[in-house]
């Protein structure tokens, strides 16, 4: 898989998320106050791609923003494993439950899957 057809896949695998609804929450739960580099949203997506591109470990994560198209995605020019630890001790779990039920929300689900799922 070429790096255009990555960016592209990855730029509509995260296109669902409502990046006003995002940084309301975020701005509700001060999740930025104070943040010179690393922002919420530029850590979820690289996280997400991290997920997606099934990264291991910090490092591996850190490497992936040398690319330069994927530090202009970012908003970042680079990133430390320590500054990703530090961030993601940092985020507030219900922030990230929250996107969650927003992608689940938009599953759209038939009579039979809903029932199934109650059952359970």
């Amino acid at each position: 898989m070429d790096k255009q057809t990555l960016f592209s896949s990855f730029g509509k695998w995260v296109l669902p998320i409502n990046a006003v609804k995002l940084q309301q929450r975020i701005d509700e739960m001060d999740q930025d106050k104070y943040v010179k580099k690393l922002t919420t949203k530029a850590y979820l997506l690289l996280f997400l791609h991290a997920q997606l591109q099934q990264r291991e470990g910090l490092r591996a994560i850190a490497d992936d923003v040398l690319s330069k198209k994927f530090q202009r995605e970012l908003g970042v020019s680079s990133i430390s494993p320590a500054q990703l630890n530090r961030k993601n001790n940092r985020v507030d779990p219900t922030l990230l439950e929250k996107i969650v039920v927003d992608f689940v929300g938009q599953i759209p689900f038939s009579s039979g899957f809903y029932y199934f799922t109650c059952l359970l």
